[in-house]
C-alpha cells in the first residue's frame, strides 16, 4: 500500500491569501481555482499563474463546498442561504434544492457528482439553533438526475465532507461534532446507501467558552483546534480528510497513515492541474498547494 512519502510537504506553495476564511476549492481545466470566502459571503475565482484573485459573486449565500455536473456547470452549497445551487454558462443562478417535504433544508456543506449524474451533498443542523430547525435531522441527500431530492442517509449527526471511492463503490462522509470521526456506506446501483459504519476515530479537541468568529457569530472554542471537514479520495483510494492540526490520510479501511501540516489549519482541499497531482488546500485565510506522486480521482464532470 502507498505510505505518505508520496506527499511533497517540504515544498508548499501559497498560492493566494488575504481571505477571512476559504472554503470549497475547485480546480477548472482553464488554469484558475474556484474559492469561496465564506465569512466574507464572496466568492472568487484564483489565477493559478499569478495568485490574482476575481470576485465572481458577493452576497454568495456562504457558499461552502462546490463540484461540477456532468454538464461542467458549478453547482455549490450555500450554507448560509440553506440550499444548493447551479450556476449557468452566463453567470444565472438556478436552485436546485432549498425545502424537503414543506422543510427548509439545514445549512448544505458539501457535494460530490456521481458518475451517473447523481448529486451528493451533506446538510448537518448542528450550527442551527433548535428553535429554528425545520427538518429534524442531519441528512445526505441526493438529487437524481432527474431534479428530485430525496434523503440517501439520516443516519450522522454532523455530515460534512463527502467523496466517493475510486470505483464509486463507497461513500465516504466525515462527521464533524460532537463524536468526530470517518463514515462509510456502500452505494447501490440505484445511487441507494446501506451498510452505514464508522470507519475511523478523530480526536475531538474540548475546550470551554466561546469565540466570535465573525461580528455577532460566536462558537465554541473547540473549533480553534480544527473539526473533520472537507474531504478527497485519490486513485489510491486514500482518503484524505481535513482535521485537527492538519490533513489526515486514511486507508480506504480507516487505517490511519499520517498527518499532512501546513501553516494555518486546513478546511478543505482538491486535487487539480493536468494530471490531478497537486493539492490545493484552502486554510483559513490563504490556499496553499503541494505535490504528490498519486492523482486524485477526476471528478466526472469537470470540464475537458
Amino acid at each position: 500500500m502507498t505510505g505518505m512519502s508520496d506527499f511533497k510537504t517540504d515544498a508548499i506553495e501559497l498560492v493566494a491569501t488575504g481571505f477571512v476564511f476559504t472554503e470549497g476549492p475547485l480546480w477548472h481545466p482553464t488554469g484558475k481555482l474556484f474559492v469561496s470566502d465564506v465569512d466574507a459571503r464572496i466568492h472568487y475565482v484564483v489565477d493559478l499563474m499569478t495568485g490574482h484573485k476575481s470576485v465572481i459573486r458577493t452576497d454568495s449565500g456562504g457558499t461552502n463546498g462546490a463540484t461540477f455536473d456532468l454538464d461542467g456547470n458549478v453547482i455549490y452549497c450555500e450554507q448560509e442561504a440553506q440550499r444548493v445551487v447551479r450556476m449557468e454558462d452566463d453567470g444565472a443562478i438556478t436552485l436546485l434544492a432549498e425545502r424537503y417535504g414543506g422543510a427548509r433544508l439545514n445549512r448544505s456543506n458539501d457535494v460530490v457528482a456521481h458518475s451517473s449524474g447523481d448529486l451528493y451533498f451533506t446538510d448537518p443542523q448542528v450550527l442551527i439553533p433548535d428553535d429554528e430547525r425545520e427538518l429534524g435531522y442531519s441528512a445526505i441527500f441526493r438529487i437524481g438526475r432527474d431534479g428530485k431530492l430525496t434523503p440517501a442517509a439520516t443516519d450522522m449527526n454532523h455530515p460534512n465532507g463527502i467523496a466517493f471511492s475510486p470505483d464509486e463503490s463507497v461513500l465516504y462522509a466525515s462527521n464533524s461534532r460532537p463524536d468526530p470521526h470517518l463514515h462509510a456506506y456502500d452505494v447501490a446501483a440505484d445511487g441507494a446507501l446501506s451498510n452505514s459504519r464508522v470507519i475511523a476515530e478523530m480526536p475531538y479537541v474540548p475546550a470551554e467558552g466561546t469565540f466570535e468568529k465573525y461580528p455577532g457569530v460566536f462558537r465554541s472554542k473547540s473549533e480553534l483546534g480544527g473539526v473533520p471537514d472537507g474531504m478527497k479520495v485519490d486513485e489510491a483510494g486514500r482518503i484524505l480528510c481535513t482535521g485537527p492540526k492538519g490533513i489526515w490520510v486514511f486507508e480506504p479501511d480507516g487505517t490511519h497513515l499520517g498527518m499532512i501540516q501546513l501553516p494555518e489549519l486546513p478546511a478543505n482541499l482538491a486535487f487539480g492541474d493536468p494530471d490531478r497531482k497537486s493539492i490545493y488546500v484552502t486554510a483559513r485565510t490563504s490556499v496553499y498547494k503541494l505535490r504528490t506522486e498519486v492523482a486524485g480521482t477526476r471528478l466526472p464532470g469537470i470540464p475537458r
